[in-house]
């Protein structure tokens, strides 16, 4: 069953190391210029941001994580309800469950009870539009949970290596823009740790959606989830498949630089292998609007959301030191700080002439 599939991709993330063994998001390559004379009190920071159409009290949201299960249900409270303490905005994880099955419903609705004012974005699969229902679809995944928008979570690798995966992604682009024009709310592009080419978020934005989340490689490998869940069921084949794949992906840096590389409007969410507020600071720099984070939360999930609040306080006053330390007021000037980039990211951004990626 699909829900069951949920609980224990949700126990193999909490559980296994699921990260990636050689690759990392390159954020090491990007070195934020030190103001010694900032000029700034810590107080006269507001980091505070518009994103679809709400403000948000800094650049973070939840990124997609869990739902579909009865025993989601408790740590997508833990999530929502920190979420909604500190203003921040929370995307659930993939719907598919509750579409098919809704005695699933509550383990999302959960969230937007949280608060009737936060920011909530609805996920649905890209193999699940596909279907010629796939308004339809979308419009309850949204109305389930009163959400501002709705992410149409990418997964090519996960699916090919899933034991009983979805196959199919032709005409993925055009279902996407059926939904852009029709839906009535924001869609969000996203990833699941392979990230985002230049190429492909020129088709995403040509099909119209409002923003892009890059969910790049380094951080949580779901060819990796798969291999220890097709062992699990006893299917060596994909599990060897899943194995081969294990590192496969555009690091987090590198896609960033290839969406803002098109110097278009658009908001970028930095996610994939996000593990503090330097790591958000830079990515910010490095052309992201704002950045998600997923399993860096999910422990603290299962205990409550104290935990969940506690961590993400943590990240927010890292990222705050990193904008004083620049001379950063607020977003905007933290945009336009100087960077310093080597290694990997500036020979990916050479080769592949991606030019001057961050925004000026």
């Amino acid at each position: 069953m699909i829900s069951d599939r949920k609980l224990k991709h949700l126990e193999i993330c909490r559980d296994m190391d699921v990260g990636h063994r050689r690759k990392t998001t390159h954020l090491e390559d990007v070195e934020l210029v030190h103001l010694a004379t900032p000029e700034l009190n810590l107080s006269d920071l507001d980091l505070s941001t518009v994103f679809l159409g709400k403000r948000i009290s800094a650049p973070l949201i939840i990124s997609a994580m869990t739902g579909g299960h009865p025993s989601t249900k408790k740590i997508n409270e833990s999530l929502a309800k920190a979420a909604s303490e500190l203003g921040l905005g929370i995307c659930v994880g993939s719907q598919r469950a509750a579409l098919e099955d809704p005695s699933q419903e509550d383990t999302f609705r959960v969230v937007r009870e949280a608060s009737g004012e936060m920011l909530v974005i609805a996920n649905i699969g890209a193999a699940q539009i596909l279907s010629p229902e796939r308004l339809s679809l979308a419009e309850r995944a949204v109305s389930m949970i009163g959400a501002d928008a709705i992410a149409v979570h990418l997964n090519p690798l996960q699916e090919l290596v899933q034991p009983m995966g979805d196959t199919k992604y032709r005409g993925v682009l055009n279902a996407i823009s059926d939904l852009a024009d029709k839906l009535g709310v924001p869609v969000v592009a996203k990833e699941t740790g392979c990230g985002i080419s230049r190429e492909v978020a020129k088709g995403l934005l040509e099909s119209g959606v409002s923003a892009i989340e890059v969910a790049g490689a380094g951080g949580t490998s779901w060819a990796a989830v798969e291999y220890y869940n097709a062992q699990s069921k006893g299917e060596r084949s994909k599990a060897e498949v899943a194995e081969t794949f294990w590192d496969w992906g555009i690091p987090t840096a590198m896609s960033i630089c290839e969406i803002r590389s098109l110097k278009q409007s658009v908001s970028i969410i930095a996610s994939g292998g996000i593990r503090n507020g330097l790591d958000i600071a830079k990515s910010i720099a490095l052309g992201a609007d704002l950045a998600g984070v997923a399993r860096e939360l999910l422990v603290p999930a299962f205990k409550g959301n104290r935990e969940v609040a506690a961590r993400l306080e943590r990240l927010i006053h890292e990222l705050k030191t990193a904008a004083l330390l620049t001379g950063a007021r607020d977003i905007r000037s933290l945009k336009s700080v100087p960077v310093v980039l080597s290694g990997g990211l500036l020979n990916w951004i050479m080769q592949r002439g991606l030019g001057a990626c961050k925004n000026d």
